[in-house]
């Protein structure tokens, strides 16, 4: 233990030998490479390993500063009972259309004429028929668990902390549809004890070697908008359990033009992240579709993947550097090279660990220059067969743009439904044309063609012939390209889409999302078999409706896709909705085994999920990360209980 310690100062002070080319956010343009300003990064990265850095605006010193868009206090812009922003939603106006309120998106303040029929005849549901969810949280909580002496060491730590009933709540659940039914129902269980907002690193190790002291509990607590079951507290958790909220460590540390990396505090959002690189020229391109409220840490917690991936890769291929705390100490490599060979990859214990192993602190990301050209796009294929054998064959000759994403009919005729009313004569009469050509002069089946959309990013020209490439694929294959803004409506859809599950159970309608990643010679059957197979459970488990299955094609890799499935069902008539809902969920999951499919993609094990771990990595991989959970937290005091 002796030489350990001596070695990780020695391994620290490496990382701190930064070249002159270090910028910090707030100091203007990059300081030459010379001596004086090397050894002023040298110091300003000594300080942030050791002390929090003011939290005010940067001044000549270059200390960062905290810019974030969540607050402490999420409940004042965020949903407590639902999906994102409080001013933002779907819902139906006095005559009975749909409409998308708030000003945030492209969407916002729309007319969506199309929606009420699309409900109805996709669920059988009525405008009549509405349920009465709570208008405000439930706060009349369990009993807290309080550790006293904990508690009043905590005080002596200057961090912030909260025992507030409705902050404890918030950090209480992800976005799984049984904890956002409850929410809606007033059901609570078991929620955290304390809530604690660390500012830095350092204060992350003080909460840690506490929580170590006392025996207490630590759940960390990213974005929130886990759909794993991986936030919820265990309900025979008889100890303090602390929700460690990282939201308020979300500074850009420095940035590294030369190597093109940035130096991150893991609590930032993925739009703050973006944001701020942006302003100095540069991003990361990592976009999943939570990317508004999922944090840096999250996706690195959950092995995240982006809808960009096929130019900047999966979060495990933009992380250069993380520092992790755990009840042992810190775990973080001695250097930031873009590769070592130095036996298993530690950082890869750590991607995708959601929780169970320490709280991720600091991450190096790679950055890449703003693109300085961008382009949408849609493909029209005459059935969902087309349209995957146009995907493999594009994942085949590796001409992939940014993101090129497969939408079945049923999903497209949910897309159609999302679409506004449109604001003029001659508008509507294009739309008519190209509808009657597609339908009439080309034959394709409205209700067998699907659609693919496009995003192209990178230098103009290099843009403008991949472009032609993938179009010139599609052609053979019977596609017709379907214009521009057919690709950018439904790639900005992403980041509305999850709003529509609440105005669903507003009018007893539940759905859920998940996802798998499969060969490319197993993508039709299991597309095919998941769907029919979430159809004849429902019918045997005695919904009254015919459900919506429907799937869609999200990220091409050389040796298969990952595949994205919309599962809902109008549940008027069933006592409870939510264990028919979760059975018929899990049918499918085995559906999806059964026909090569992966336990997960991205969305992560969780509790949700952990039943088919073993089947997936084998009794030899469960027992590895048993092993690395003992030596590292011996005491279970990241104790969610994800993954084992």
């Amino acid at each position: 233990m002796a030489s350990e310690e001596r070695e990780q100062p020695r391994a620290r002070q490496r990382l701190r030998v930064m070249a002159g080319h270090l910028r910090r956010p707030g100091t203007g343009p990059a300081a030459p490479s010379t001596a004086e300003p090397a050894a002023t990064a040298t110091a300003t990265a000594t300080a942030t390993a050791t002390d929090c850095p003011a939290l005010e605006p940067a001044a000549a010193d270059g200390a960062a500063k905290a810019t974030g868009s969540i607050p402490r206090r999420r409940q004042e812009i965020l949903k407590w009972n639902g999906w994102g922003y409080r001013d933002s939603k779907f819902t139906f106006n006095k005559k009975g259309q749909g409409e998308f309120t708030g000003k945030r998106y492209r969407l916002s303040g729309m007319i969506l004429p199309a929606l009420k029929e699309w409900m109805e005849k996709s669920f059988g549901a009525s405008l009549e028929h509405k349920t009465t969810p709570r208008t405000t949280p439930n706060l009349d909580l369990p009993l807290s668990i309080l550790n006293e002496e904990c508690l009043k060491d905590l005080k002596y730590l200057n961090i912030p902390f909260s025992q507030d009933p409705e902050d404890r709540l918030i950090r209480s659940h992800g976005h799984c549809l049984h904890e956002i039914f409850a929410l809606r129902e007033g059901k609570v269980q078991r929620v955290p004890d304390v809530v604690i907002w660390p500012s830095c690193h350092s204060d992350v190790v003080k909460i840690v070697q506490l929580a170590s002291k006392h025996n207490v509990c630590i759940i960390p607590f990213g974005g929130g908008t886990s759909v794993s079951d991986a936030l919820e507290c265990p309900t025979d958790e008889k100890r303090t359990i602390v929700s460690l909220d990282t939201s308020q460590m979300n500074r850009i540390m420095w940035i590294d033009e030369k190597n093109l990396t940035a130096h991150v505090e893991a609590g930032i959002t993925g739009q703050d992240l973006e944001r701020q690189l942006s302003e100095y020229g540069y991003c990361t391109g990592h976009e999943p579709d939570s990317m508004e409220f999922s944090s840096l840490g999250g996706w690195v917690a959950t092995r995240a993947s982006g809808m960009k991936k096929n130019i900047y890769g999966n979060i495990e291929d933009l992380i250069v550097h993380i520092k992790m705390v755990t009840p042992r100490g810190v775990v973080e490599k001695s250097c930031q090279g873009p590769r070592m060979s130095t036996g298993p990859d530690i950082y890869h214990f750590i991607m995708g660990s959601e929780g169970t192993l320490g709280v991720v602190t600091e991450v190096t990301i790679k950055m890449r220059p703003l693109p300085e050209y961008q382009k949408y796009g849609s493909i029209v294929f005459p059935d969902f067969e087309s349209g995957v054998a146009c995907l493999r064959e594009v994942a085949r000759q590796r001409c992939a743009p940014a993101s090129i994403r497969l939408m079945d009919n049923t999903q497209f005729q949910f897309g159609h439904a999302l679409k506004p009313q449109v604001a003029s004569i001659f508008t509507s009469f294009l739309d008519g044309l190209k509808k009657f050509y597609i339908t009439k002069f080309k034959g394709f089946d409205p209700n067998e063609l699907c659609v693919t959309t496009l995003l192209f990013e990178g230098a103009r020209e290099k843009v403008l012939q991949q472009e032609k490439h993938v179009y010139d694929i599609a052609a053979k294959f019977g596609g017709l390209a379907a214009g521009e803004d057919n690709g950018q409506r439904g790639y900005m859809l992403t980041f509305v889409i999850a709003y529509i599950r609440d105005l669903g159970m507003d009018y007893y309608i539940i759905g859920e999302s998940f996802e798998t990643s499969v060969p490319w010679d197993r993508v039709l059957d299991l597309c095919r078999n998941v769907k029919e197979k979430l159809v004849k459970e429902c019918k045997e488990k005695g919904v009254q409706f015919l459900p919506l299955a429907t799937c869609r094609v999200t990220q091409t890799y050389d040796a298969g896709a990952c595949v994205y499935f919309y599962f809902a069902f109008n549940y008027r008539g069933i006592s409870d909705p939510i264990s028919v809902f979760e059975q018929i969920e899990a049918s499918a999951r085995e559906e999806i085994l059964e026909n090569g499919g992966s336990l997960s993609h991205h969305h992560g094990v969780g509790k949700l999920r952990k039943r088919w771990l073993k089947e997936s990595i084998s009794d030899v991989g469960v027992g590895m990360l048993k092993s690395v959970k003992k030596y590292v937290d011996p005491n279970n005091i990241f104790g969610n209980r994800n993954l084992l």
